[in-house]
């Protein structure tokens, strides 16, 4: 089954709004969707986005809050960000706020293991979950995050202890964290100058590695001559269902990318193109209003923090030590 279509099976077999975890929780509990990717919470979420945004009141979707969704034929009214308090309690924290928060107040400061961890949140009512194994999802999406923030070189909230059991980082004590950090911080600096100092070739060539990286296809480098304002060009593809092709533009600059280049890059983009603008600096704020217009094609945008985070997460450029 397609992952909207799924989504959509779930949506209708509980006739309410559910935040896009919970949906992705029950996709693939109930085996609707299956998917070796590391990510699939971002998978959906994206997903209906795309279909919401190209669709409009066609799409079978609604955003209704933060990362809440709702069947359009629910007819349910959107909400403000922060208040929608109600229909959170009603669905409960997502399993990683909700471990956080019985760590917090019932662990002692002491590992916990993922059972005990489920167990309380469930009886503190901090997880709606109607699934036949909570516990597991709740281990799943731990490691999960302990792994994607190692990778993004991030101090992750949780600590793995062997044999099931979670505590949190904070309590490793500051002087580790900032230690931690501190070096994270110095490699990515490193990075950020690495970067400014390519050969422009070989930038846009390290650019290309990361969008096949992100899930890119089709990836190709525009020969500089003849780029138009365009540097890489490729297909994103989402959860094997959505293909968008990309028109990027790279910029190696240490100051901020202004309107004028965005409206450069939306003007260089073929039939059906979407933009992407990546820079080793940022955006000024009349460049991320540009790129945000509704009734434009859009531009998405990437600054140089996240970049070298992406970078380091998949393992380009740099080399880890453990």
């Amino acid at each position: 089954m397609k992952l909207l279509d799924a989504a959509y099976q779930v949506l209708s077999a509980v006739g309410e709004p559910l935040h896009h975890r919970e949906i992705t929780r029950r996709v693939l509990e109930q085996g609707l969707w299956l998917t070796q990717g590391k990510t699939p919470e971002a998978t959906l979420q994206a997903g209906l986005a795309i279909d919401i945004k190209e669709c409009g009141k066609a799409s079978r979707f609604r955003r209704i809050a933060p990362g809440v969704f709702a069947l359009n034929s629910l007819g349910v009214t959107p909400v403000a960000n922060g208040s929608h308090s109600q229909q959170a309690a009603k669905q409960g924290l997502p399993f990683l706020d909700a471990a956080e928060r019985v760590l917090e107040q019932e662990a002692d400061r002491k590992p916990m293991h993922y059972g005990a961890i489920t167990e309380r949140a469930l009886a503190l009512g901090l997880l709606a979950s109607s699934g036949q194994t909570p516990d597991a999802t709740m281990y799943a999406q731990i490691w999960a995050e302990i792994q994607r923030r190692t990778r993004r070189g991030e101090p992750p909230r949780f600590t793995k202890h062997g044999h099931g059991f979670f505590g949190l980082t904070k309590w490793l004590g500051t002087g580790l964290i900032q230690k931690i950090e501190q070096q994270n911080d110095e490699v990515r600096a490193k990075l950020g100058q690495r970067l400014l100092a390519m050969p422009p070739t070989d930038f846009e060539a390290l650019i290309g590695r990361l969008l096949t990286a992100l899930g890119f296809e089709e990836v190709s480098v525009t020969p500089i001559s003849k780029d138009g304002g365009i540097d890489v060009r490729g297909t994103l593809l989402v959860g094997d269902v959505i293909r968008t092709r990309m028109a990027v533009q790279v910029k190696r600059w240490k100051h901020n990318v202004q309107a004028p280049v965005v409206q450069q890059v939306r003007g260089s983009l073929g039939a059906h193109e979407q933009g992407l603008i990546i820079s080793t600096g940022d955006f000024s704020k009349g460049a991320r209003e540009e790129a945000a217009q509704p009734d434009k094609t859009p531009v998405a945008l990437m600054n140089g923090d996240q970049l070298v985070a992406l970078l380091i997460e998949n393992d380009i450029g740099v080399r880890r030590a453990s």
